[in-house]
């Protein structure tokens, strides 16, 4: 059983603003965070659409939550962001379909597996945690400016990209390998950007806005992949009982990207994440990131290598 929550009044599900009329994409939506904030959001009204790298998986999501959620509201589509083909993919069959997004939740991640490549041949984490997400939010971002009212982009990141760094002379980790510090690394990449993104809408006078979140010490499937791929019976144990000690709910764990979606004390530029017990568990508050997350040229340069890397290049409109 999970230690009880201490001070936890705050902001809840309850919280969460009428969404009827509005389109929501969150990429990773059938498990874990994505899959509750995707019942959230479509139980206050929203239409959602489940960017899954398994269709399969997601329309078994989809089929369990159809006792609360009307399944009208719920879409499936295939998005595999370890592959930018699919990224584009994606985005044409969203487009086809669709007229306006309010909300792009980029969500799914993946965390310190043993090293593998994206298609691109890019470090699997870097890949698919940044540069599939770069890609995808630059594809739908004609939509999201064209759509009435205030879009938001909102990005998970992890309170562990405090211990990460931006290696630009190995940015694939070919040389050295290191799972936490390549994932501390796509995570503090997922920061960069949302705040360089923020700043680049603002000065192209857009009304859509760019917020980083992250979910505190959440229990999901994320944390046993990594020792599950490495075969490691110790580390698998460890997990569970952490994960039965200290970490809070994937429910609870996607309240931070609520907030940062849907509450109107977001600007823009903001990062969200639990306000307690050491930003692990609790109700979701605005809070400082790492000094480094604030540093706008390392987010200038990380821009420009994510174009040249996946061959994107984001068109603002002029507001």
């Amino acid at each position: 059983m999970a230690v009880p929550f201490l001070g936890d009044d705050g902001w809840s599900l309850d919280d969460v603003p009428d969404q009827s009329g509005r389109t929501v994409v969150i990429t990773g939506a059938n498990s874990g965070l994505g899959l509750h904030a995707t019942r959230a959001f479509a139980s206050k009204g929203a239409d959602v659409v489940m960017a899954c790298r398994s269709v399969e998986r997601g329309e078994q999501s989809k089929a369990d939550m159809q006792a609360d959620v009307p399944a009208d509201r719920l879409t499936v589509e295939r998005i595999d962001l370890s592959d930018l083909s699919s990224v584009d993919s994606f985005v044409e069959a969203f487009e086809s379909d669709h007229d306006a997004l309010d909300v792009l939740v980029n969500n799914a991640g993946i965390m310190a597996i043993p090293r593998q490549e994206t298609a691109e041949g890019f470090e699997y984490q870097f890949g698919v945690n940044h540069l599939g997400h770069f890609a995808l939010t630059a594809g739908l971002l004609n939509v999201l400016e064209s759509t009435d009212g205030d879009a938001r982009i909102v990005t998970q990141s992890s309170g562990l990209h405090t211990n990460g760094e931006i290696h630009f002379d190995d940015l694939q980790w070919e040389d050295s390998y290191d799972a936490w510090g390549a994932y501390a690394q796509s995570k503090l990449a997922n920061v960069l950007f949302a705040y360089e993104l923020d700043r680049r809408l603002d000065a192209a006078g857009s009304t859509v806005t760019s917020v980083a979140c992250h979910p505190g010490y959440a229990n999901t499937n994320l944390q046993r992949r990594g020792p599950e791929m490495q075969g490691s019976t110790v580390r698998i144990w460890a997990m569970k009982v952490a994960n039965a000690l200290v970490a809070q709910s994937a429910k609870r764990g996607a309240l931070p990207t609520l907030y940062a979606a849907t509450d109107p004390a977001i600007a823009g530029g903001e990062y969200v994440g639990p306000g307690g017990l050491a930003g692990m568990r609790g109700a979701p508050e605005i809070q400082a990131s790492s000094d480094l997350s604030y540093d706008e040229s390392l987010a200038t340069r990380l821009w420009e290598v994510s174009e040249e890397l996946t061959g994107v290049e984001y068109e603002f409109a002029d507001g």
